[in-house]
């Protein structure tokens, strides 16, 4: 069969494919890759761009990783799929171990998830049912942080931000939950008082009615990239305890190590009563999630009504995702991650120092392998993203964020080619109509 053209896929996509975000006929430019390899990206049209982006950070070691390909090959001789239910497989059953050793002390139970919304959803159907099960059914609702966001799923969706969380066309439709103020204090300041009265306000008034509160530690990622005090992570901690309230940590984007801790959590000392994971469990190969819990909620929910888990995806604990995540977690365990972590840092904070001094640009702030430049007015992202891919990049903002959060494998010259390009573009942006767009 002859392989289509590279004009003849571009011309099927537009046709037929509705990206992510994205309107039908949408003129935002979509650029064919045909390849990726280490931290590249190679498009249709021979131009290799470097990933700032780790395929909305995942892939940690970078693309074709011979341990991680030899994993999938391997698996895939044995068996791709097999359902969970009624059987079980020795990828998940060591995944499952896995997790449970190297996560904060006390999550004992792993339940598989085949995405990372949908392990939200797990953990707050998990959550409704441990109190129904526990006797206190009048805790349905949950309490969520301002710029948080935890997936586009419908339940996922009611404890993201109503406002910034992308999701207010939906508002009238979802549960009504409970939000207050995100932290102010960044992560190296104490935890502002005002912020953990507030907390403890909406705890306090509301105990009977909430199961949970759902936050991302430390970092608030898609929200606004946010960097918080771990202060802050450990009051709510001794809130949830002193108010019988369940603490859900959603560590999609802060798992394995991007922040420099190998999870965001162990910044506060703290371990949640569930704790999601996805994106980089798998270094990006496959689409799988996570939710541990402790024993005491499983041992709720199974003595219940109707004594199990009313949940099950088709996709859960695939053997070939298994296999992938049990090899990356090696991978990443093997490698002197902490090392390379806190020198993707070192290379974020000079190379993106200069941005801080632009007046388009309203902080810059840097933490483990994430590097942010927020700008005063949202990009404009049909014309400023075909000028990172002209500087060799790819680099993706949203909102009035241009990020990085690269593979950890990057090395130092690429690095300093993914910050030099961003401080390139920025420097040529000026605020039109509300956005900020290249000035020639």
């Amino acid at each position: 069969m002859t392989q289509p053209t590279s004009e003849e896929l571009m011309r099927i996509d537009r046709a037929h494919v509705w990206h992510p975000y994205a309107a039908i006929g949408d003129a935002t430019p979509v650029f064919p890759v045909v390849s990726a390899e280490g931290v590249r990206l190679t498009l249709a049209d021979g131009r290799h761009l470097i990933d700032g982006m780790a395929s909305w950070w995942c892939a940690i070691h970078g693309y074709s990783h011979p341990v991680l390909n030899a994993a999938a090959e391997s698996q895939l001789a044995e068996m791709a799929h097999v359902m969970f239910g009624g059987l079980t497989h020795p990828p998940a059953v060591r995944l499952a171990e896995r997790l449970v050793s190297i996560t904060p002390q006390g999550l004992d139970l792993v339940f598989f998830a085949d995405s990372g919304s949908v392990s939200v959803e797990v953990a707050l159907k998990m959550a409704i049912q441990y109190w129904r099960d526990f006797g206190r059914p009048g805790k349905r609702r949950f309490v969520a942080l301002r710029n948080g966001y935890h997936g586009d799923t419908l339940h996922a969706m009611s404890v993201c931000d109503p406002v910034t969380g992308m999701h207010s066309l939906f508002r009238d439709v979802l549960p009504q939950q409970l939000f207050v103020p995100a932290p102010r204090a960044g992560f190296a300041a104490p935890a502002d008082p005002a912020d953990v009265r507030r907390l403890e306000q909406v705890l306090s008034e509301h105990a009977d009615q909430i199961a949970g509160l759902i936050l991302e530690p430390i970092v608030q990622g898609a929200g606004g990239m946010r960097f918080y005090s771990p202060d802050y992570l450990r009051a709510a901690r001794e809130l949830c305890d002193r108010h019988q309230v369940l603490l859900i940590a959603d560590e999609m984007a802060t798992g394995f190590g991007r922040t420099g801790r190998l999870f965001a959590c162990e910044h506060a000392a703290v371990t949640p009563d569930i704790l999601c994971l996805g994106k980089a469990l798998t270094g990006g190969y496959l689409s799988s999630a996570a939710v541990l819990t402790r024993r005491a909620v499983g041992e709720v929910i199974s003595a219940g009504e109707p004594g199990l888990f009313m949940h099950g995806p088709t996709f859960m604990a695939n053997p070939l995702a298994c296999a992938v995540a049990l090899a990356s977690i090696d991978l990443l365990l093997s490698s002197h991650w902490s090392e390379a972590i806190a020198h993707i840092e070192r290379g974020l904070q000079i190379g993106l120092a200069s941005c801080a001094e632009l007046p388009q640009v309203a902080e810059v702030r840097v933490l483990g392998a994430i590097g942010v430049v927020e700008l005063v007015a949202p990009v404009d992202v049909r014309s400023v993203q075909p000028r990172f891919v002209a500087e060799g990049v790819w680099v993706r903002p949203f909102g009035r964020l241009v990020y990085l959060m690269p593979p950890f494998v990057i090395e130092d010259s690429d690095l300093a080619a993914l910050t030099s390009a961003v401080t390139k573009v920025v420097a040529c942006l000026i605020v039109v109509d509300g956005q900020c767009r290249p000035s020639t």
